[in-house]
């Protein structure tokens, strides 16, 4: 039985994702919306599994698009099975989402729906975040993403593409994964990246599989959690044996969760001399990407409106 969607009374945003409601944003956004002065506006969550029928991601998508005040969404979790079922839907497809083949955003211009994919951008404002200028010219260093999945398509863009990382970029990148499928279309959009640094991919069956990739990784190296493990579901793509790269940086894009894998990072800290980040600043980043695409505001990416709207995100949680 497919879900009836009501019209929006007022200027609605929705957030496309799996477990909604346990999300830090549905209590930050109507501070955030007073602040960016869109107080009448409202963010609804819309919940699938994962996987889901491609039909659900279709009335969804079509629900949005005729109804005069959803003004867009943000897309998480499904970026790339509702872009894959609903393209033909979208009037405009920016570049990145054309290129990776995900909508992470939806909005509406001049009557046209369009879906953007803002993780190599918000992915990247995190990533540089943390890292000191010209890490990886300066170190060697490599990256270990875990999971091939959208998130970690667009954070290889930008280590590879961004002007940015024009000089800057690590020596090589490993990406793991259950899904073969997965990893084959990972690569084929890297050959269309052309961006020649190496990359190798890896099917694994196991977490003591990632383990032994994490083990080999060189001295800086940055390891990263890019699956879905420890917020869409339980556990960690490592077991509590592994050992990561020492003096290297480990990476957990969840920010909520049961972060299994955050906790096994912590715990190897000390001895590793690791330098941890979590997924809160790339939190922050995804979403101003996408409340400013979807109500047409002007969001800067770092300065004191920046940090007041992460200031405001942190005291609302």
């Amino acid at each position: 039985m497919s879900t009836i969607y009501e019209p929006a009374r007022c200027p609605r945003m929705y957030f496309i994702g799996v477990s909604t409601a346990q999300s830090s944003m549905m209590k930050i956004f109507p501070c955030w919306a007073e602040f960016l002065g869109i107080a009448d506006a409202e963010l609804k969550g819309i919940d699938f599994p994962l996987n889901a029928d491609p039909a659900a991601y279709r009335a969804a998508v079509e629900f949005i698009k005729q109804d005069s005040l959803s003004e867009g969404a943000l897309v998480t979790t499904h970026k790339l099975n509702l872009f894959a079922a609903c393209r033909d839907l979208f009037d405009e497809v920016d570049t990145h989402a054309a290129r990776l083949g995900e909508a992470s955003s939806i909005s509406k211009s001049d009557g046209k729906l369009i879906a953007h994919a803002k993780d190599p951008i918000s992915s990247g404002l995190a990533l540089d975040a943390f890292l000191p200028p010209g890490y990886w010219r300066r170190t060697g260093a490599e990256v270990f993403l875990i999971g091939a999945g959208g998130a970690s398509i667009a954070t290889s863009w930008h280590l590879m593409c961004s002007a940015e990382n024009s000089n800057n970029r690590p020596s090589r990148i490993v990406v793991t994964d259950r899904n073969a499928s997965r990893l084959q279309e990972m690569q084929h959009l890297h050959n269309q990246f052309g961006a020649g640094l190496p990359v190798d991919y890896l099917r694994v069956d196991s977490a003591e599989e990632n383990d032994a990739v994490a083990a080999r990784m060189r001295h800086g190296s940055l390891v990263a959690n890019a699956t879905g493990l420890g917020k869409d579901a339980p556990g960690s793509p490592l077991t509590d044996g592994a050992i990561f790269p020492e003096h290297g940086y480990v990476w957990e894009f969840n920010y909520r969760g049961d972060l299994l894998f955050l906790r096994q990072a912590r715990a190897k800290q000390e001895e590793r001399h690791l330098r941890i980040e979590d997924g809160w600043t790339y939190f922050i980043h995804g979403w101003t990407r996408v409340v400013a695409e979807v109500f047409h505001l002007d969001i800067p990416a770092k300065g004191e409106r920046f940090d007041r709207l992460s200031e405001i995100a942190r005291n609302s949680r």
